[in-house]
């Protein structure tokens, strides 16, 4: 491969991993800015049965995570999984700082070019086909968890517990979330 293209694939893996940081950094900042009573609040649904709480959302959040893990970099360690029902506010911050770590570790293997690479595939679960690791995994994974902290919004604002601009506001400011994560440049 000309060394070119070499540099290009490598800014291209570095980018997508600070972007995986700065998507844990925008769940961190939710949590920070929930209302507490926001957390267990029960959810309005169409159906009366009520649907997953806040608190239940960050714990699929972590336990997906731990999937991914266990199904495709058994060789990292897994954090313990988050009981739904019971986790609090802190258990949720600081088990999905660990997940983020281990699956930073896991996707900065996947996004290798290197032949002794450990993370050659991504299963999300057992009843979807298997895909080759790489760029498709980061964006499966980036896209699942935006899509459950626009639920995690939306719930808060129907709960009555609107987040703050800087929260709400917040998960857009990238430049900020770039910066307070060490990242040597601006989004690029």
């Amino acid at each position: 491969m000309p060394p070119q293209s070499l540099a290009a694939l490598t800014e291209i893996r570095d980018v997508l991993l600070e972007t995986y940081a700065v998507n844990d950094a925008m769940n961190q900042l939710l949590l920070t800015h929930l209302h507490p009573r926001a957390w267990r609040a029960a959810t309005p649904t169409s159906t009366g049965r009520g649907g997953r709480t806040i608190a239940a959302i960050f714990a699929h959040l972590h336990n997906i995570r731990r999937n991914w893990l266990r199904n495709n970099a058994p060789h990292l360690k897994c954090p313990p999984p988050l009981d739904p029902h019971r986790c609090t506010k802190q258990q949720a911050t600081a088990a999905l700082q660990q997940s983020a770590k281990q699956c930073f570790r896991m996707l900065t293997d996947a996004l290798s070019a290197q032949p002794s690479r450990r993370v050659s595939k991504f299963t999300r679960d057992k009843v979807v086909p298997t895909w080759p690791a790489g760029s498709s995994m980061f964006c499966y994974m980036f896209a699942h968890e935006a899509h459950h902290r626009g639920q995690i919004l939306l719930l808060a604002h129907q709960l009555g517990y609107r987040l703050p601009d800087q929260a709400a506001g917040g998960i857009w400011w990238w430049d900020k979330l770039w910066r307070q994560h060490h990242s040597p440049r601006r989004p690029r």
